[in-house]
């Protein structure tokens, strides 16, 4: 666990307004300090398996509270993730960016059904008033 000076130390640098003590950006930045902590802890004591435990949820609980961040404010995730040096961020950019691709594709192949459809009514249309 982090003492009450890093606590401080972190909140203070990564705070939004002066009376910030918990906004999205200060408990990312909190929980990659005690990852890197648990992190350290864990390459000389590979037996603590509680300890494994308790860093496997606060790795899950910044990778919610990131993707949260990346829906609501793309400029400050960013910001963070390089302020933090993070690998996940990467990630996650890369998986936003593949998820909009594939959707674009999908928007097209829709659009080119609805003309094809269209194109066969009017030949309808067409063959009728012929």
């Amino acid at each position: 666990m982090l003492d009450k000076k890093a606590k401080q130390k972190i909140i203070n640098k990564f705070k939004i307004h002066e009376n910030d003590t918990g906004s999205t950006q200060v408990q990312i930045a909190i929980l990659t300090e005690e990852i890197k902590e648990l992190t350290d802890h864990l390459k000389m004591h590979k037996q603590d398996n509680s300890s494994r435990r308790g860093l496997l949820k606060k790795v899950g609980e910044r990778r919610r509270l990131l993707k949260y961040l990346q829906k609501e404010d793309e400029t400050s995730f960013m910001e963070l993730a390089k302020k933090l040096k993070l690998k996940i961020a990467k990630k996650m950019i890369e998986d936003e960016e593949e998820k909009k691709r594939i959707e674009e594709i999908m928007m097209a192949k829709e659009a080119a059904k609805e003309e094809e459809k269209a194109a066969a009514e009017e030949e309808v249309v067409e063959e009728a008033a012929a």
